[in-house]
């Protein structure tokens, strides 16, 4: 299943201006972070709790960003 990370790489820059930022403050490889925006490799819940935390995104924002088909 593919998903849509659009939104959520709008989010990254508004917050972050890079990519690279934002996989620095996930402590991953810029290349980690690409593959998985990339839907390449999945995300694991505690990496969408953290990168929620960090990027602002609510409880009820989730779906949007993290499940959009």
């Amino acid at each position: 299943m593919s998903y849509n990370f659009d939104k959520l790489r709008g989010k990254i820059k508004e917050v972050f201006k890079t990519q690279y930022a934002f996989a620095e403050k996930m402590e991953w490889s810029e290349r980690t972070c690409s593959l998985k925006i990339g839907c390449k490799i999945d995300w694991k819940q505690d990496e969408i709790v953290k990168a929620c935390d960090l990027l602002g995104i609510t409880e009820n924002e989730i779906p949007s960003y993290f499940f959009n088909l």
